[in-house]
């Protein structure tokens, strides 16, 4: 069966956040005065071949780990549709 996984990317808290703070001062900017703040991530889909959802999950965070996160400064959560 195949697995639509969807993983989601952040900076650690701490980490600065330097495409954020841009996006936030142009929307500011544009009059958007009551945005606090903005956050700026990554968004990846996976179509994974797996037994079960609980299979994919473990194999996206494996390839988070290998590849697409950076884990000094990113955090990561995964989705698979249907569980």
């Amino acid at each position: 069966m195949v697995h639509h996984v969807h993983v989601f990317i952040q900076l650690k808290d701490g980490v600065l956040d330097i495409q954020g703070k841009a996006v936030a001062h142009s929307l500011l900017s544009l009059g958007h005065s009551s945005l606090q703040s903005v956050k700026v991530g990554k968004y990846i889909q996976l179509w994974i071949e797996s037994e079960t959802a609980a299979s994919a999950k473990e194999q996206a965070s494996a390839m988070c780990d290998d590849l697409l996160v950076n884990g000094i400064i990113e955090q990561f959560r995964i989705e698979v549709e249907g569980e």
